[in-house]
């Protein structure tokens, strides 16, 4: 099974390369897949690589439960909620 992550972009440098904000925890990906990401968007992340760029709504909702699942660390770390 493979599971993609909502990422909050943060900044992105001139390869393409952002850093990635992921319930708390800071990643990089690439954002070659979607050339059109920017920061503040949100986009759904699987194994280093941005693969759609996603509502903020449903992003917070997802990173939310994935809190509550204990699958993120601490509480309050999303942005937005």
């Amino acid at each position: 099974m493979c599971l993609a992550v909502p990422a909050l972009i943060k900044s992105v440098d001139e390869n393409r390369i952002a850093q990635v904000d992921m319930g708390g925890t800071t990643h990089r990906a690439s954002l070659m897949m979607v050339p059109e990401a920017k920061v503040g968007d949100y986009v759904l992340l699987h194994t280093g690589y941005a693969i759609q760029i996603i509502d903020q709504e449903e992003a917070l909702k997802t990173l939310k439960i994935f809190e509550e699942m204990g699958m993120i660390e601490g509480e309050g770390v999303i942005e937005g909620s």
